[in-house]
């Protein structure tokens, strides 16, 4: 356990608790937990975890300013997502991760491509949806927590496995959140 991994713990964990309470500082501070774990997940050879961190970046951007000004000048409202254009997403999703999987490989010396990549595609698909505020964007985040927490442990970054076990947990209670949300509007 490295202090980069604990100041991305750290930042991460603020970030995700934040986002369960849709509480628009949740971006900001998911900057610079993706900043830090950027370089945590370099240093042990998760280069779909760090091309994600670099989509988040990006995303969190896009994302803050959609949450605050998405709905023509109004803040965003929770909502649902047709199932069909779920079931879109997730077939797509599972192209993808398999040919980026195959990507790295074949090209890299990654240590595991394909749950790596599961992570990264379905992290994409959660975290687009959590910027539209899409009620279902709690169900892929908790997918991706399920990959995510054995295949951490596995490289030794044991306060990451228990922040993403934490944020299985979180993850829960974000969709009860949201559901009463959406109940409201």
């Amino acid at each position: 356990m490295s202090p980069m991994e604990i100041a991305a713990c750290l930042a991460y964990a603020l970030s995700v608790w934040l986002a369960a309470r849709n509480n628009v500082h949740t971006w900001w501070t998911g900057i610079i937990g993706c900043v830090l774990y950027g370089w945590v997940f370099y240093s042990v050879q998760l280069y779909a975890d760090v091309t994600l961190q670099l989509f988040f970046i990006v995303s969190i951007i896009a994302g803050w300013l959609n949450w605050l000004k998405g709905n023509h000048g109004q803040q965003l409202a929770v909502r649902k997502t047709p199932l069909q254009h779920i079931a879109f997403l997730l077939v797509g999703a599972l192209i993808v991760a398999g040919g980026y999987a195959w990507l790295l490989h074949r090209f890299t010396n990654a240590w595991s491509p394909w749950l790596d990549s599961a992570i990264m595609v379905f992290s994409i698909l959660a975290q687009f949806m959590l910027m539209g505020r899409r009620l279902e964007s709690w169900y892929f985040w908790l997918l991706v927590n399920t990959i995510a927490v054995p295949l951490y442990a596995a490289r030794d970054l044991w306060l990451t496995a228990g922040l993403y076990l934490i944020f299985w947990c979180n993850a829960w209670n974000g969709l009860y959140q949201w559901r009463k949300a959406l109940v409201k509007s």
